[in-house]
């Protein structure tokens, strides 16, 4: 099975590697990292061939291809709209220097996959959409730019995602969880998330804005002039806020009065620094991210050099 999928690679113009043993550097923490529905955690591609891809249909033949498969990018490839990332894959940027530019990733119904170490640029609608029941998501060390939508969406029953040590750099819907205040009934029980060392660097909102996921986990980002609000919790969603910086954001939790049409949240915040922002708007309970993953938070004092220095493309 396998020498035939290269040779299927081979001829569709993919540099094929061996099988792949591991994943990159690192290793998923967090939601990403919890056994469940089937899987013992999110392992990407190991286990299948490493490709490295420098064309659009390089590309969109790798993640469209069924099985375990390491997809390495190299410099920019230019795609439209959201493009469908099958099952089992790690897509990674090799260097510094890897874009997706134009548009994104889109998973419906799919799970294990790993993204990290690219640029998205100028995406004509989300850059990354994780819907329609996908699970077992990590989406690390990105840069996202200017979406024209948002930069990530993790919605219609998503569950187990983990978006960690991400650079936000001045987009405008940063993260949304939940996409309507409909739909409860999918949505209830699902959309677990880790959210960790990102740097919303003066991007406007949604650093997320929730509905009916619980528990959400926001903890150790680094939070700059954001101009909306940083985080809302609506529609009962359970988000826990802990160990963030968050420096010149006059809004920056929204939850027990609601967001826009959204009905009201629930909202924990402990251990965070605020410097030139407002009060966070808190109140209930929330289900204690610890009966699912163990973790260790870092001082809150500690989150802006780390963050800064560490999170984006190109610092694997």
């Amino acid at each position: 099975m396998r020498v035939a999928l290269c040779a299927v690679l081979v001829t569709a113009g993919l540099t094929v590697a061996g099988p792949s043993q591991a994943a990159p550097a690192g290793a998923p923490d967090g939601f990403a990292s919890v056994a469940a529905l089937g899987l013992s955690g999110t392992t990407g591609g190991v286990g299948g061939p490493t490709v490295t891809v420098d064309t659009t249909d390089e590309l969109l033949t790798a993640i469209d291809t069924v099985g375990p498969m390491t997809v390495q990018v190299s410099g920019t490839i230019a795609i439209t709209s959201k493009q469908g990332v099958r099952p089992n894959k790690t897509i990674v940027g090799l260097g510094s220097t890897a874009v997706i530019t134009g548009g994104g990733f889109d998973f419906y119904r799919s799970s294990n996959v790993i993204v990290r170490n690219l640029t998205f640029t100028d995406a004509e609608d989300d850059a990354v959409n994780v819907g329609q029941q996908s699970h077992h998501i990590w989406i690390d060390h990105n840069t996202f730019r200017r979406p024209v939508d948002g930069s990530i969406d993790i919605v219609r029953g998503a569950d187990y995602v983990t978006v960690s040590w991400n650079h936000f750099a001045g987009t405008d819907k940063s993260m949304l969880i939940g996409h309507s205040d409909g739909a409860a009934s999918t949505d209830t029980g699902h959309l677990k998330v880790s959210i960790h060392h990102n740097f919303f660097d003066n991007s406007r909102q949604r650093h997320p804005r929730v509905r009916f996921g619980e528990p959400v986990h926001v903890y150790n980002n680094y939070f700059l002039g954001n101009e909306l609000y940083g985080i809302a919790s609506t529609e009962n969603a359970g988000v826990l806020v802990e160990g963030n910086y968050i420096a010149q954001v006059a809004n920056p939790c929204h939850s027990t009065g609601g967001y826009a049409d959204s009905g009201p949240g629930r909202l924990v915040q402990r251990a965070n620094v605020f410097v030139g922002s407002g009060p966070c708007e808190a109140g209930g309970a929330v289900v204690e991210p610890r009966t699912y993953y163990p973790y260790t938070l870092d001082a809150a004092t500690s989150v802006p050099g780390l963050v800064a220095s560490g999170a984006g493309a190109g610092r694997l």
